[in-house]
């Protein structure tokens, strides 16, 4: 009995040592001086998930359950037409964004969760529409991820577009960890790049190997809920949620391998390993890794003159502890970390508008914009 009890701690003892975490090197600040403060521009939100800014100014906001809102001049006006949305868990209506040319060509793209095709249950899909009156027209289904599972975790999803006008956007893993991000035949824990029109650019990287998902640029990824492009650089920057600990950043390259889940700072939710490592050759390292997760959900990086002590800095939103982070980089090494607006509420998104100023997006209450304090 007493040899059984020696080896159950000695195996407790070792399993403990393999979930050992590294926490970040720089930790979350408070800030010593706040310039600025929030103003409630959009109330009565529930889960405003993606924003964006028509050229009049006026709002695009897609609500998780499914509605897409205009608001404009302080009215809300629900547009008809919509894509049909299967929620479930973390799925919804997820980002939307206007085509880089909007203003002569009037394309607007949005993810969601979607039961089309095969199976039960339902998958990311990506489509775009041009909006007319209050309504979207011109539907087109781009791409739609397979196969459909009634998993509700891990849809993703963001879209953004590079200077050469290519379309990015994020599928999760779909809650199958150890067979979707490593393998380019399917779906799942990847980031795609197409054309704008949904075709497959003759340059993606797996265009000619046999049975891959073409239009896939980058994997290895687990649930990326940020994504924009760099304004100094035009790189295709992401977050994403890790596990227990080991949320990321990193700059997407074509053709990388990202690791997950080979690889990774976080844990299971229960505490034990699922790897021993944290770096692999061949695999590429976050920019920044979280531990513990702040589960980070939209992204901007600031290159507004309205705010000049946050310029090329990057700005996150926190789930997990309602505030929105600052990340102060420098030759792309995080020095910095600010908790800004605590108790704000879930930060699901952040957006810097065409004039300049940042909006957050906050779960139950709306949207709110950055201003100067007078």
């Amino acid at each position: 009995m007493k040899k059984i009890n020696s080896l159950l701690i000695i195996l407790f003892i070792a399993c403990a040592a393999c979930a050992q975490q590294t926490e970040s090197e720089v930790k979350a600040e408070n800030p010593i001086a706040l310039n600025y403060s929030t103003e409630l521009i959009v109330p009565d939100l529930n889960i405003p998930w993606g924003l964006a800014f028509l050229p009049d100014g006026s709002m695009l906001i897609t609500e998780k359950l499914g509605t897409l809102i205009h608001f404009k001049d302080g009215q809300k006006t629900t547009i008809e037409g919509a894509p049909e949305v299967y929620i479930r868990g973390q799925g919804g209506f997820l980002d939307i964004q206007l085509h880089p040319d909007y203003e002569n060509n009037g394309w607007i793209y949005m993810t969601y969760s979607s039961q089309e095709g095969e199976g039960d249950g339902g998958n990311t899909a990506l489509m775009r529409a041009k909006l007319s009156s209050n309504s979207l027209v011109e539907k087109q289904v781009l791409y739609k991820a397979v196969p459909n599972t009634k998993k509700g975790q891990h849809w993703g999803s963001r879209i953004a577009f590079d200077n050469e006008g290519y379309l990015y956007f994020s599928v999760g893993d779909r809650g199958n960890r150890d067979v979707n991000p490593q393998d380019i035949t399917k779906d799942g824990g990847k980031i795609y790049r197409l054309n704008d029109d949904g075709s497959i650019p003759a340059d993606n990287p797996f265009v000619n190997t046999e049975n891959a998902k073409t239009a896939i640029f980058s994997y290895g990824h687990r649930n990326t809920q940020g994504m924009v492009k760099n304004p100094f650089t035009g790189a295709i920057w992401v977050n994403e949620h890790g596990p227990q600990g080991g949320d990321e950043i990193n700059i997407i390259q074509k053709a990388k391998n990202y690791g997950w889940p080979i690889i990774s700072y976080g844990i299971n939710y229960d505490g034990t390993s699922f790897t021993d490592l944290t770096e692999k050759e061949g695999m590429e390292q976050p920019l920044f890794y979280w531990v513990p997760s702040i589960a980070p959900s939209g992204m901007t990086i600031v290159s507004s003159n309205e705010y000049p002590d946050w310029k090329g800095n990057v700005l996150v939103g926190s789930l997990k502890f309602k505030y929105l982070e600052r990340l102060v980089l420098e030759n792309n090494k995080v020095i910095k970390r600010e908790k800004l607006f605590e108790d704000i509420g879930r930060v699901r998104n952040v957006i810097e508008s065409p004039n300049g100023y940042i909006y957050i997006a906050v779960e139950g209450k709306g949207i709110y914009k950055i201003v100067p304090k007078q």
